[in-house]
């Protein structure tokens, strides 16, 4: 496997569909990582520019979120509560008492989770979305394909909002 001078895996140039797919996610995966290493507690909960709130540890906790979202809660039917709590739900709210290592455990949890729910699925398989949630993408049911897509996605607009506070906090920029 290639990796950027930087050591994330480089997706490859030629493969089939869902190797593809698991590359470019694990690809974006990476970047989060790189974008918060080297920093300080205090640095990740920095804000990116007034008036968002947005952080790098909110970011992690943020795609812990997701992660459990669309890969258990979606994909593999669990009902299971959220990450970090009832009242953070989208992850984003910090607490002064999580370390972002104990966030960082937690998204790569998830991350662990969802590959293994989806280890033997096909792209073809479905999970299920709430009613209010089809009405955005016109069904109920949604294939593990769009699913990873989607997932591809979200990581790559938030990488690209880790991108500019990574830069604010000590000026490092790349992809």
């Amino acid at each position: 496997m290639n990796t950027t001078p930087d050591g994330r895996p480089v997706p490859p140039a030629h493969a089939e569909e869902r190797a593809m797919l698991e590359a470019w996610l694990d690809f974006h995966r990476a970047t989060l990582t790189l974008k918060c290493s080297g920093l300080e507690d205090d640095q990740l909960r920095l804000a990116a520019v007034s008036p968002s709130p947005m952080t790098l540890l909110g970011l992690v906790q943020h795609l812990a979120e997701v992660e459990r979202n669309w890969f258990q809660r979606i994909f593999a039917g669990r009902d299971v509560p959220p990450v970090f709590g009832e009242g953070n739900v989208d992850g984003y709210a910090l607490r002064p008492d999580r370390a972002f290592d104990e966030a960082m455990a937690a998204w790569r949890a998830e991350v662990a989770r969802g590959r293994e729910l989806i280890a033997d699925a096909s792209l073809d398989d479905s999970g299920r979305l709430s009613e209010q949630e089809a009405g955005h993408v016109g069904d109920q049911g949604i294939s593990l394909r769009w699913i990873m897509v989607h997932m591809i996605e979200e990581y790559a607009r938030h990488n690209g909002h880790a991108d500019l506070i990574r830069e604010r906090i000590d000026g490092v920029t790349g992809a």
